[in-house]
């Protein structure tokens, strides 16, 4: 791959024509047309985030003098380019110009670019970029994207892949998942963590059709060229719609568990939605249930594996056969089947409890990692379970 360095590019040359697409957040062209800014492998515009302190930041440093460092285009073809990297910083500068946003002055006073004094604006527009063009074959310019640090924010796992297999399938996934001002991302956000800009809930949607992590890349690579995502789509919609049938109004608990797994194991069982949500509120008002988040998954597979709730109180047949053992084992010893009581006063010393006289205990605390299994259960008389507390 060829590279060359540009040094006499001004602000003043990259603005013309700067075009901003605020619907979809991300700068467009500049240049005089003859730059693409955000390229379809590229990330959304990021700076916004922080209530613009980065962008602001580009444009205080201009103002210093400072470097904003190196940027690069790739020579898609004669006397055009495509923003390799600083495509943030640049959309920061065309958004200023063109007064997208103010800056706070030395007196703290919001100053758009308009409102700067001639002499700042023209140090702004006669900023000069530092610019490498590379020109290579598509493998070589995307193998040096993938490893260039952009401005100190690393690309993520579906960025890359956003880079690795761009095309038209990535440029209609983007502009359905990735898009901040998509109506239905409320909805999707009851289910779906994360970021829309740093492709989350892409990414999301990805894991979900091709079943699992590791087939990201090979889906991506087979859909590349198509112009249309309708399974992608229509697959994520589909299991957004199933967990909200089946659960009724989402509760925070519910953003972020594996919905596409879950879809996959279970969507093809019969169920009752209105039981299931009735459950739901049992479990949520249950204080032995410690773990919310493992209901819909414990409820989905049968109410069968309690781990999923983390429960804290012990099974009625776990304390009766504890309550068994140590009743037998203190007779034989003639001492009390409290094992506190055993060691204290002799008027307890050797008392035997009934069943309903006496409370299940973690030997481990169970706040400290105690299970609530038969290993770690005793019995103990109320009045010293009581006082044991989290000890």
């Amino acid at each position: 791959m060829q590279t060359t360095l540009i040094t006499d590019l001004t602000v003043r040359e990259i603005c013309e024509g700067f075009v901003y697409n605020q619907l979809e957040g991300k700068g467009l062209n500049g240049w005089g047309g003859k730059l693409i800014i955000q390229p379809e492998y590229q990330r959304n515009y990021l700076y916004l985030e922080n209530d613009g302190k980065k962008e602001m930041a580009v444009i205080d440093s201009m103002l210093k003098d400072y470097p904003i460092g190196l940027i690069y285009f790739n020579k898609s073809e004669e006397n055009k380019y495509e923003v390799l990297d600083g495509q943030q910083r640049i959309t920061s500068i065309g958004r200023f110009v063109t007064g997208k946003f103010a800056i706070k002055d030395k007196f703290g006073m919001e100053q758009n670019f308009t409102g700067l004094n001639r002499e700042e604006q023209e140090k702004i527009l006669n900023y000069r970029l530092l610019v490498y063009v590379c020109n290579g074959t598509e493998s070589e310019i995307k193998e040096w994207f993938e490893t260039i640090n952009i401005a100190g924010v690393p690309l993520n796992k579906q960025e890359l892949l956003n880079a690795t297999h761009s095309g038209p399938f990535v440029t209609l996934a983007k502009s359905t998942f990735s898009n901040s001002r998509n109506p239905q991302l409320q909805k999707w956000s009851s289910y779906v963590k994360g970021n829309a800009n740093r492709q989350d809930i892409l990414h999301t949607a990805l894991v979900w059709v091709a079943k699992g992590e590791d087939n990201i890349g090979g889906y991506m690579s087979q859909h590349r060229y198509e112009n249309s995502i309708e399974e992608l789509k229509t697959y994520f919609d589909t299991v957004i719609e199933w967990a909200k049938m089946l659960f009724g109004s989402p509760k925070d608990e519910m953003r972020g568990l594996e919905w596409g797994e879950l879809y996959e194991k279970y969507h093809s069982n019969s169920y009752n939605p209105a039981w299931l949500q009735q459950r739901v509120n049992e479990l949520y008002a249950d204080e032995a249930v410690t773990n919310k988040r493992g209901v819909f998954e414990y409820l989905l597979g049968g109410e069968t594996d309690q781990h999923l709730l983390n429960i804290r109180i012990f099974e009625e047949s776990v304390k009766k056969t504890v309550y068994a053992r140590q009743t037998n084992e203190a007779r034989e010893q003639g001492i009390s089947n409290c094992p506190e009581c055993a060691k204290g006063h002799e008027n307890v010393r050797t008392k035997i409890y009934k069943f309903n006289e006496m409370d299940a205990d973690h030997v481990s605390a169970w706040s400290k990692g105690g299970a609530t299994d038969i290993s770690n259960c005793q019995m103990l008389c109320k009045t010293h379970n009581r006082m044991k507390g989290n000890r």
